[in-house]
């Protein structure tokens, strides 16, 4: 049985606050504020990363041999594998390709930073995967105040991993795959095969999938990724699961 944590955890004070700072420093907008605002938040998440797996085993759960702590903390790759093997059922909707690619990036503005920029929109990303993260390992909303542009993204990605972490505990139930339904595209094509999602609705998903996939490669500004066409689409199918999934709908998934 998975621990519960309290509303406030003092072990996440560290992360919350390098977190906060981070985003402080992207409401300056300059591109020296947005490339340490990357760095920090980068920071952020490794500090998210290291705490949860150091907690105890009465906290977390899990448990990290002392020298294989040691041995991850030095390599971010390895915090990643880590975390993804004692901890991925707390990490549906989060994936770690994506943060090692935001990683690589702050590397590149830290090691050759004389010189190199980073789009708004990255860093406004990478800080809703951070939140979101650290809202999955510690069970604690961070109390930010958000920025204008970050507002509809945080929302769009939190309801967008709580709605494939749905889809994919839906599809197993419906075709009995046993926990073994790896991402949200094998499960919707699960569930066209067994006609229990429509043709209108698979577009719908694949629709809102990608726009989220251009979201986090900063393929494109926000603004013109969260289309109402999206935002719409995304309410049909929200709604769609909710009809079809009891769990999905009282939240006990």
């Amino acid at each position: 049985m998975q621990a519960i944590l309290p509303t406030t955890s003092p072990w996440a004070s560290g992360p919350k606050e390098i977190l906060r700072h981070g985003l402080d420093l992207l409401r300056s907008d300059t591109e020296i504020d947005r490339r340490l605002a990357m760095i920090i938040i980068d920071n952020a998440v490794e500090l998210t990363i290291k705490t949860f797996l150091g907690l105890p085993k009465r906290i977390t759960n899990i448990h990290v041999p002392k020298a294989k702590f040691q041995e991850m903390s030095e390599s971010f790759p390895k915090l990643l594998d880590a975390l993804e093997e004692y901890a991925s059922s707390k990490l549906d909707g989060i994936d770690f390709g994506e943060i090692e690619w935001y990683h690589r990036l702050r590397n590149q503005l830290y090691h050759q930073g004389n010189g190199l920029t980073v789009e708004r929109d990255k860093v406004t990303v990478y800080s809703e995967l951070a939140k979101l993260l650290f809202f999955r390992l510690f069970d604690e909303k961070l109390d930010l105040e958000a920025l204008p542009d970050t507002k509809s993204l945080g929302s769009f990605l939190f309801k967008w991993a709580r709605f494939e972490k749905g889809l994919i505990h839906f599809s197993e139930f419906v075709a009995d795959t046993y926990g073994r339904t790896p991402n949200a595209t094998a499960a919707a094509l699960i569930l066209v095969e067994e006609e229990k999602l429509g043709k209108d609705n698979f577009c719908k998903f694949k629709l809102v999938r990608d726009a989220r996939n251009k979201l986090v490669h900063g393929h494109s500004a926000i603004g013109e990724i969260l289309t109402p066409q999206v935002m719409t689409s995304f309410e049909e199918l929200d709604q769609w699961l909710r009809t079809e999934d009891k769990q999905y709908r009282e939240g006990t998934i």
